[in-house]
């Protein structure tokens, strides 16, 4: 088993040309913090992407930003907090929940994952923020898309085709993310004591106004301690987010006041403990108990989740709470992570998209980790991977398998015709 650790993009080249000569297939990893997420990759080796580091261009006025691959997401954070600026979207921080330290994520992790996080209701995910990349694919040749001003895109936007890819089409060694001024100030609606279905409905009024909410959740009363310290025990809190000048802030949280005057009692939540209230939703912290119960990841329309849930509690125990006013819920069972029960659940109550983003290997390995693909568009996949991975040696096995006919892909793995590789 051999161990690449590239300091430049011409090394991960020669990486992958290497693995590609010998028909021996390659983990791709950062800082492994996602590594639990996903079928167990089928590889001997390694390629390991965290030393490639180094913000290479930030220009604040501008508000762009490139480094490569292996940068600490926290260390970039940390640079443009200092210059007042941000990811609008927020990405999340799965390290927590899947049993790793806090702050390992990596840039390029963000892309290949297409990470977001509560904001996504105003500002989108990674790939509607991405600029440019310069990448390595399967077949071992460099390529880049993309730039470093907003628009610059003809043809195939490559750039936000990598979004979501989970190092299956090629290994990303540079990115670009567009920036933005962070906000001024922030404060959270508290509506207490709500009920699922009410709660669903408040959010959506809440989003409806013109208040500009920025970011609506619901925690239910047996995990509303789970948060900030256990700011928000004793009883469910539907929570309404506002950001921006200090002066627009007050008046808009005034204008949800009366506007759900008689949804609940109202708690005002100011900044400092707001930001700690909505980092913690975004990292799925009630759910980062240090187990390995099974957690779904699902997103449906709004109004369909909390009908999905109350369904599949008729059948099971299960702990649920809710972000992007209802559209995406995190979903904890006890012991099997029962995938035909909850994706069944999730077509009856209008379709959507489950990830199973946490279980322990036996079940990752058995079951459809990500939302299975309607046949037009796994055709498009599995022709989008032979283009730019031909003979599969990029992460393996990381998503939905397809078969395989090579029977010995690398010194001291062996793999039948049965077994797997992923696609995008």
């Amino acid at each position: 088993m051999t161990t690449f650790t590239p300091t430049a993009s011409e090394e991960v080249q020669s990486a992958v040309q290497w693995a590609l000569a010998e028909d021996a297939p390659l983990e791709i990893v950062g800082h492994g913090s996602k590594r639990a997420i996903g079928h167990p990759v089928q590889a001997a080796h390694t390629l390991d992407l965290s030393g490639l580091t180094g913000v290479t261009l930030y220009e604040p006025e501008e508000l762009v930003l490139s480094a490569k691959a292996g940068t600490p997401l926290a260390e970039i954070e940390a640079m443009l907090a200092a210059r007042g600026q941000q990811f609008a979207f927020e990405p999340m921080d799965y390290g927590p929940l899947l049993g790793q330290p806090a702050g390992r994520g990596t840039i390029g992790g963000v892309l290949a994952a297409n990470l977001s996080g509560p904001r996504r209701l105003k500002a989108g995910a990674a790939r509607d923020h991405i600029l440019g990349i310069s990448a390595v694919s399967g077949r071992g040749e460099a390529f880049k898309s993309g730039g470093r001003v907003v628009k610059n895109v003809t043809g195939y936007d490559l750039s936000k085709g990598m979004a979501g890819s989970w190092g299956t089409l090629a290994v990303l060694t540079d990115v670009t993310f567009k920036v933005l001024p962070a906000a001024e100030t922030e404060t959270t609606l508290a509506i207490r004591g709500l009920y699922d279905e009410d709660a669903a409905a408040a959010m959506a009024l809440a989003m409806g106004c013109s208040a500009e909410v920025s970011s609506a959740a619901h925690l239910p009363e047996n995990l509303s301690s789970t948060v900030a310290d256990g700011a928000l025990a004793g009883e469910s809190a539907t929570l309404l987010r506002i950001e921006g000048f200090g002066p627009s802030v007050a008046y808009r949280i005034e204008h949800l006041k009366q506007l759900l005057r008689n949804a609940g009692r109202l708690d005002e939540i100011a900044e400092n403990m707001s930001r700690a209230i909505w980092r913690d939703i975004r990292d799925c912290m009630p759910f980062a108990d240090g187990t390995e119960r099974p957690v779904w990841r699902i997103s449906m329309a709004p109004a369909d989740t909390h009908r999905m849930v109350l369904a599949l509690r008729m059948e099971m125990a299960a702990d649920a709470f809710y972000d992007w006013q209802g559209g995406l819920v995190w979903l904890r069972l006890e012991t099997d992570p029962e995938a035909d029960l909850v994706r069944q659940l999730v077509r009856k109550f209008g379709g959507g998209h489950a990830t199973l983003v946490r279980a322990n290997q036996a079940w990752r390995a058995a079951l459809p980790v990500f939302q299975p693909q309607p046949g037009p568009l796994a055709a498009l996949s599995a022709r989008l991977k032979n283009e730019f991975d031909p003979k599969g040696i990029l992460n393996p096995g990381r998503m939905a398998p397809v078969e395989r006919s090579a029977s010995v892909l690398t010194s001291g793995l062996t793999l039948s015709a049965s077994e797997s590789e992923g696609i995008s």
